[in-house]
C-alpha cells in the first residue's frame, strides 16, 4: 500500500425545517427526543452542506475546517459521529488508483473533513442539521458503510437532533424511539419531494445577532421548568403528528396550515413557560405573522402557514407559485430593503419568483401598492432594514454524492483545503 494516496468523497446535504417541532430531550448525551417531529427539506440548490471527507496514511491526525477557518473536532458530538461510522465501516478497494483499505486499517487511518454551508451559519436555520448529516452521510460514503440512510440518521442525531431528518427529502418524520440506547429513535421519509410540488417556501431572515439562548440550552430549561412542555409532549404532538401525516398525504394545505402555524406557536409558547422565559422571536417576528394571518383571513382560506425554529426568522410555506409571488409582494411592501440595497441581493434563491409577483427589473420597491386587505384609511407603516434578507425556495431533495473533482472542498493530492 503506496503511502502518498488520498481518498475522497465529497457529499451534499439539503437542511430542513420542522412543521411539528423537536424540543426536549430524554437523553441529553444520546440526543433521544421527548417527541416525534416532522419537517420538511428544503431544496439543497439554496439552502445546503457541502462535505469532503478525506482519508490517507500521511495524514497525522483527524482534522476539520468549517467555512474555511479549522475547528476542533474533540467535542462529545463529533467523536461520536466519527466512531459509530469507523466502526461500521467496510473493505475499500480502487484497483485504478491503486487502494486498498481494509476493515480493520479505518482505526488506524485519519480522516479530513472541509464542510462549507451556502447560507449563513448563525441564522437559524438549522445549519447543524445540514452540517452533521451531510458529514455522517459523506464518510459512510468514504468508509463503505453498509447501513441505509434511516439507520444512519439515528448516528446524524447523535450530532445534532434534527440532523437525522436531513437525510431524506421530502417531508420527513423522526420517530423519537422507546429504547433506552436511541437504537429505534430514527427518521423515516413520510414523502419524497415530488408528492406536494406546488409548495413554495419564502425564508424571512430577520436582522439579528446571533440568538442568546442556545437550543441545547433552552431545551434543557424547558424540560426542567415547563408544565406546558410535558403536556405538549404526552397530549398534544402524538394527535398532531397523526393529523400532520394524513394532511401531507392528502395534500391538504388548510388542514397543513393550520396545524403548522399552531404548532409553531405551541413551541414558542413553551419557550415563554419557561424559567426563565426565552425569547427566539422578536417584533418583527411577530408582524410577520399578523400580516400573515391578517391575509388569510382575508383571503377566507390560508395562503400561507408559517413557522418559526429556535430564532426570529420566519419560514413562509404558500400553497402554491401564486400565492408566493402574491406573499413576496407584501412582503417587500411591508419590508423594503434598506436604500443602499439592491433588490438582486435582497431576495434570493429562487428568483423566478420577482417575475411572477412582476416585481423583477423594479428599480424602487417603494412604488408597490398596499396590500388589498389594507384599509384605504389607514396608512400602512413600513419597516426598512427589519429584514436582512428573503430566501425563495421549495421542498427538495435528500443528500447527494457529487462526483466531479473540482467540486471537492479538500486538494486531491494533498487532503488540505483547496
Amino acid at each position: 500500500m503506496g503511502e502518498k494516496w488520498v481518498w475522497m468523497k465529497t457529499a451534499q446535504t439539503p437542511t430542513n425545517i420542522a412543521v411539528i417541532k423537536y424540543w426536549g430531550k430524554r437523553d441529553e448525551s444520546l440526543i433521544l427526543p421527548i417527541n416525534d417531529s416532522i419537517s420538511v427539506t428544503l431544496d439543497p440548490a439554496h439552502l445546503c452542506t457541502t462535505t469532503t471527507v478525506a482519508v490517507s496514511p500521511a495524514f497525522q491526525q483527524d482534522r476539520m475546517w468549517l467555512n474555511g477557518k479549522e475547528i476542533s473536532l474533540s467535542g462529545g458530538r463529533y467523536q461520536n459521529c466519527l466512531r459509530e461510522i469507523r466502526r461500521r465501516a467496510t473493505e475499500v478497494e480502487d484497483k485504478e488508483k491503486g487502494i486498498k483499505i481494509e476493515k480493520k486499517d479505518w482505526e488506524k487511518l485519519r480522516l479530513h473533513i472541509a464542510s462549507y454551508n451556502n447560507f449563513p451559519t448563525a441564522a437559524g436555520l438549522a445549519s447543524s442539521a445540514a452540517g452533521f448529516a451531510c458529514l455522517v452521510f459523506a464518510l459512510a460514503k468514504l468508509m463503505n458503510v453498509k447501513e441505509d440512510e434511516s439507520q444512519l440518521s439515528a448516528i446524524a442525531r447523535q450530532g445534532s437532533g434534527s440532523a437525522c431528518r436531513s437525510l431524506f427529502g421530502g417531508f420527513v418524520k423522526w420517530i423519537m424511539g422507546k429504547e433506552e440506547d436511541g437504537s429505534d429513535s430514527l427518521a423515516v421519509q413520510l414523502v419524497d419531494e415530488k408528492h406536494w410540488d406546488d409548495l413554495f417556501i419564502v425564508i424571512a431572515v430577520v436582522s439579528s445577532r446571533q440568538k442568546e439562548t442556545s437550543s441545547t440550552s433552552g431545551m434543557r430549561e424547558s424540560v426542567e421548568t415547563s408544565l406546558l412542555l410535558q403536556h405538549r409532549a404526552k397530549e398534544v404532538v402524538p394527535k398532531r403528528t397523526l393529523q400532520m401525516e394524513e394532511t401531507i398525504k392528502n395534500r391538504d394545505f388548510a388542514s397543513f396550515a393550520q396545524l403548522t402555524c399552531a404548532d409553531s406557536n405551541q413551541f414558542h409558547a413553551v419557550c415563554l413557560d419557561t424559567c426563565p422565559p426565552i425569547f427566539y422571536m422578536n417584533d418583527t417576528s411577530h408582524r410577520l405573522i399578523s400580516y400573515v394571518e391578517k391575509w388569510n383571513r382575508s383571503e377566507g382560506s390560508p395562503q400561507v402557514a408559517y413557522t418559526f425554529d429556535a430564532g426570529p426568522n420566519a419560514v413562509l410555506i404558500a400553497r402554491n407559485r401564486k400565492a408566493a409571488a402574491q406573499l413576496l409582494q407584501r412582503l417587500l411592501f411591508y419590508f423594503p430593503p434598506k436604500s443602499d440595497i439592491d433588490l438582486d441581493s435582497y431576495v434570493i434563491g429562487d428568483k423566478s419568483i420577482l417575475e411572477d409577483a412582476g416585481i423583477e427589473g423594479v428599480k424602487d420597491v417603494e412604488a408597490l401598492l398596499p396590500p388589498p386587505e389594507i384599509k384605504e384609511h389607514a396608512p400602512a407603516q413600513k419597516y426598512p432594514g427589519d429584514i436582512s434578507y428573503f430566501i425563495c425556495t421549495k421542498p427538495g431533495r435528500g443528500p447527494v454524492l457529487l462526483s466531479q473533482e473540482n467540486q471537492a472542498l479538500l486538494d486531491p493530492d494533498t487532503g488540505l483545503p483547496k
